[in-house]
């Protein structure tokens, strides 16, 4: 019967997670939670705080197999892709969590798990070295009672297994006592035959160390910490609207989240593998999109409304994604292979929104399949490239880009059921940059001073290059961000003229080219004025030399900076205004 049951201890929670009496539902969200987070928990318990109710539903009979649930997570990777496995086989009923997910996950990875988080100054590409294992530890020789962080009183905290061994009992370097926190689940049930008492005398611990670990051991087996709900109603409907209901009012889900709870409640595929699963393709082609993009992506390929919304994931809405997901899927994929191919990556695609015009019109006019390589496609992928850069550097797609990409879905139709652009010769970059006008900035003085400000690792650097230099091999990689007179050059320079120009003026726009790769390498640290000279012996067109890499046919020694500063940031500001209009 539906209603608040009995209470049960952690441990009790815990078996139920183990023996997979516990599940998540497919429409639940993943675990989020930072290591602090978890220890917090931790204290929380240890104080005798309570940890809010939790709302499970019974799930039984044929309900078992309608739907997808999945497991607990047993470890867990910080930003690398740790995904809940599905429960492929379900012989019994069982309970969903529908809220107390990230609670219990976090007492299940204390006890029985690890958390591995990303290593200070390392590299944030997933290594064991960059992300090293960790386990949760409780320091049983002393308490917190200091005034600065008075709110814990237990010192919770995931250490390395490569500094601890796991060891049960880790003595830090300061002569802490440190208690591995699953250790107490052998000790409660003796299963080495040693129980707490015969664990502290064997380690020659004290009766404040005991103590503590008593407190511990009270808390995960003896006390009804864990109170719930249970609803026994087994329409879907009913449930996925409790879910929603409890976290749309709240933060601990936010709007796309409980959209994505909507979607993949409605499919009968594994929604949630397929959508995560496509998210980590594309991060790992070196982007950054999340849930929130594929659904933005839905609404602008098939929605009359655009901006998120709950009432628009519609079981209607939700079943025509499905039906259409392995086409969608598919293009998105084929988009950020075209928007590699350009150079972009997750820095210097500074607008994921700014793409679904592009995803627009390549997935309705059905050419999304090989059009990065196909060569009948070559004046096409210039186009977008060029549009898609200009509508970056002019923020077009920027604070309000719900109305941005309404106006720019009219450049393809006014009727979203009525998808008619199979007649576009080539993707409709002017109507689209007529109909978002008022979104973008204008091409003046102050947007083009702007532009030439920016600096050489700064995220538009790229974007703003590839404009003036689109003709290099970006597909490949094969390019180079590169000062004219070499960064170096500037300690060389008169007081006078670094008084007037500053570092910020040498490292700007005005003194930066985009040069191939080999090229770049060639040219190394070589004075500007000598490296010029080479090329146009070497190429023997001096007018050609200048023009393609938009220099001023000047003096180009270092001591000429001030000229070649001011002629160049004439040349460039002309150009853009020309590439950006």
């Amino acid at each position: 019967m539906s209603g608040f049951q009995q209470p049960i201890t952690i441990y009790d929670a815990m078996r139920h997670i183990e023996q997979k009496e516990y599940l998540l539902p497919a429409f639940q969200r993943e675990f989020v939670w930072s290591q602090e987070q978890i220890e917090r928990l931790f204290d929380s318990l240890m104080q005798s705080y309570p940890i809010s109710s939790m709302l499970f539903w019974k799930v039984k009979d044929s309900t078992r197999t309608d739907f997808n649930f999945y497991k607990f997570l047993e470890k867990y990777i910080l930003v690398h892709n740790t995904h809940n496995e599905k429960q492929e086989i379900i012989s019994k009923d069982f309970s969903a969590v529908l809220d107390g997910q990230q609670r219990l996950t976090a007492l299940y990875l204390g006890l029985f798990g690890s958390y591995a988080s990303h290593e200070y100054r390392k590299s944030w590409e997933y290594s064991p070295s960059s992300f090293p294992e960790r386990k949760l530890y409780l320091c049983i020789s002393r308490t917190n009672n200091s005034d600065e962080d008075n709110d814990r009183k237990y010192l919770f905290s995931f250490l390395k297994t490569d500094v601890t061994n796991s060891k049960d009992l880790y003595i830090a370097e300061n002569d802490d006592i440190w208690f591995r926190v699953g250790k107490i689940v052998d000790l409660h049930l003796s299963l080495s035959n040693i129980d707490i008492d015969d664990f502290c005398d064997n380690n020659k611990l004290s009766k404040e160390n005991k103590k503590i670990l008593r407190q511990l051991e009270r808390r995960i087996f003896t006390d009804y910490v864990i109170n719930y709900y249970e609803e026994e109603d087994q329409n879907p409907d009913k449930v996925v609207n409790i879910f929603t209901r409890i976290n749309s009012g709240g933060t601990n889900l936010s709007l796309y989240d409980i959209m994505f709870s909507l979607t993949v409640a409605n499919w009968k595929k594994d929604a949630r593998t397929e959508i995560t699963g496509l998210i980590d393709r594309i991060n790992n082609k070196g982007f950054n999109i999340g849930i929130d993009y594929v659904l933005k992506s839905f609404l602008f390929l098939y929605h009359k409304r655009i901006k998120y919304s709950i009432n628009s994931f519609s079981t209607d809405f939700c079943k025509l994604l499905e039906d259409k997901w392995e086409g969608v899927r598919d293009c998105i994929e084929s988009l950020f292979d075209l928007l590699r191919s350009f150079g972009f990556n997750s820095t210097t695609l500074t607008s994921n929104n700014a793409t679904l015009p592009i995803l627009y019109y390549l997935y309705h006019k059905g050419i999304s399949k090989n059009f990065t390589n196909v060569i009948a496609f070559d004046e096409d992928r210039k186009k977008i490239k060029k549009w898609l850069l200009s509508v970056i550097l002019r923020k077009g797609f920027g604070g309000q880009s719900d109305s941005t990409l309404t106006s720019a879905r009219k450049a393809f139709t006014d009727d979203i059921e009525n998808l008619f652009i199979n007649d576009m010769s080539c993707f409709p970059a002017e109507e689209i940059n007529k109909n978002i006008s008022r979104h973008l900035e204008p091409v003046d003085d102050d947007l083009i001073n702007s532009l030439l400000a920016t600096q050489k690792d700064h995220q538009y650097c790229f974007p703003i290059l590839a404009v003036l230099y689109p003709n290099l091999d970006y597909k490949n990689g094969n390019f180079h961000k590169d000062h004219l007179h070499p960064a170096a050059s500037y300690d060389l320079l008169p007081d006078e003229i670094k008084e007037k120009y500053s570092w910020y003026d040498y490292n700007s726009i005005v003194n930066l080219q985009m040069l191939d790769a080999n090229e770049n390498e060639s040219k190394n640290a070589n004075p500007l004025r000598d490296w010029a000279q080479q090329q146009i012996e070497k190429n023997g067109n001096r007018t050609q030399f200048f023009e393609s890499h938009i220099i001023p046919d000047i003096d180009l020694s270092l001591e000429n900076f001030e000229e070649f500063y001011i002629k160049r940031k004439e040349l460039l500001s002309d150009k853009l205004k020309k590439l950006l209009e």
